[in-house]
């Protein structure tokens, strides 16, 4: 790389470097770091992460589906996940989208790929309402003979959990849809914190061997104190 031509190989090497010397040779950003490692801060850090105005969770298939049930499963458990972080930063969503599609990358198979949107009437939170709403709009796209790639939620128009919500003037049964109930989804959450994957939606199924395998994952050393890097002495 550029910063081994100039013999610096290690964090060490960097830190030790004139912040001018190195803004000249490569950029203000780099000089920016320079100064982040010898105790100078240049960047603002927000003490509170702004909410997530749009929540997407998705992922390629280890292997690929071909049967309805299958895919059907595999996005239960990504709107299970997307709800949870939904839930997390206290907001609620107004909006699920749903994608499907077969792999771009293998151009001798037959290619189809589609998404589908809806509005709900009453912004939710509740996992059950958002997996029947995307088990509802996957029924209309999932098209049989393709061999499907990756599936996927998007959750948009989200705001607070307090913000007033339009009361409808009659009570219609939208279709069976789940009645919003965040006690059970505050509860369910706890359960998963204290044991994680302890409380399971149904509809996200047992067969997982669709999941891409994590053998080669990166430890989240900052995120979780049991993945922390330990240091032996002596």
């Amino acid at each position: 790389t550029k910063l081994n031509q100039f013999g610096i190989h290690t964090v060490w090497d960097l830190a030790t470097q004139p912040s001018k010397r190195i803004q000249a040779q490569f950029n203000v950003v780099v000089a920016r770091t320079v100064m982040e490692l010898n105790g100078i801060p240049c960047l603002e850090l927000e003490e509170i992460a702004p909410d997530k105005q749009q929540i997407v969770c998705s992922r390629s298939f280890s292997r690929r589906l071909t049967e309805y049930l299958e895919l059907s499963q595999a996005m239960a458990e990504f709107c299970s996940r997307a709800a949870e972080k939904l839930r997390r930063q206290q907001s609620v969503t107004g909006c699920i989208t749903v994608f499907i599609r077969t792999s771009p990358f293998n151009p001798k198979e037959p290619q189809y790929q589609r998404a589908a949107s809806v509005k709900l009437d009453a912004a939710t939170q509740d996992t059950r309402t958002i997996i029947a709403t995307a088990n509802r709009m996957l029924k209309e796209i999932f098209k049989a003979g393709f061999s499907y790639h990756k599936c996927g939620v998007q959750l948009s128009h989200i705001q607070p959990e307090s913000s007033p919500v339009q009361i409808e003037l009659f009570d219609f049964a939208d279709g069976n849809l789940p009645t919003e109930n965040r006690p059970l989804m505050k509860i369910v959450d706890q359960i998963n914190r204290r044991f994680p994957k302890g409380v399971l939606v149904a509809a996200t199924g047992f067969d997982k061997t669709w999941k891409p395998k994590a053998d080669r994952i990166s430890q989240r050393y900052t995120t979780d104190w049991r993945e922390l890097v330990c240091v032996k002495c002596g």
